[in-house]
């Protein structure tokens, strides 16, 4: 039974994401975020995603696209901690979605890099600076200090810290992605910059709520 006051939450979480929904349910303060990944439907790469109009191009999307890879993949590995030390079943569900989607994204961002001929960045490619090679900072971006204190905790207090870090970290992808929107020429990548904005501001308000009753 939903309580007044989780209704207008459900309502804006049930239209979250192309690839999975986060639901909230439950009564008083228990509501659960699930995903569709958890039911067994795989994260899907955003249309057109594959060759195609990848072949316009500009040096916006180019950046983009080697700036957003490694901010994705430190929100995969700040999620992959989830698994073992979120004590929230909120939290944790939420983590498997940002984990699985943003994985998802990042195979469709290094697909776009090797098909416009521009190296995608390596893996563990700067905390909280510029990938190799170019002069763009990426907002949002933890230190390794922080990843660190991030490992080390466990529980309640893992799930706030998470939470946290989590929402700072989406905050810098809503910007970096309309910068994309405002200078890109790729369609596709103009598109994903748009999902991103659209699901991270709605993940951004889950988070937000879920923090509140922690």
């Amino acid at each position: 039974m939903l309580t007044p006051s989780a209704v207008p939450r459900r309502a804006v979480l049930a239209g979250l994401a192309v690839t999975a929904a986060v639901v909230l349910a439950g009564c008083g303060g228990g509501g659960k975020y699930s995903s569709a990944t958890e039911q067994g439907a795989a994260p899907t790469a955003p249309a057109g995603a594959t060759a195609g109009t990848t072949t316009t191009f500009n040096d916006a999307d180019v950046m983009f696209a080697q700036t957003m890879v490694p901010h994705h993949r430190q929100a995969v590995e700040m999620s992959v901690l989830a698994e073992t030390r979120a004590d929230n079943t909120d939290v944790k569900a939420l983590a498997k979605r940002i984990r699985d989607n943003q994985q998802a994204e990042i195979d469709t961002m290094t697909g776009w890099l090797a098909a416009w001929g521009r190296p995608a960045p390596m893996p563990g490619a700067g905390h909280g600076t510029a990938p190799p090679g170019t002069d763009h900072p990426m907002p949002g971006m933890l230190s390794d200090a922080d990843i660190q204190k991030l490992a080390d905790a466990r529980g309640t207090e893992f799930d706030q810290q998470y939470l946290t870090m989590m929402i700072t970290h989406h905050q810098g992808a809503i910007t970096m992605a309309r910068q994309e929107i405002a200078t890109g020429a790729n369609a596709d990548a103009k598109a994903l910059a748009q999902r991103i904005v659209t699901e991270q501001q709605a993940e951004i308000t889950a988070m937000r709520d879920i923090l509140s009753r922690l």
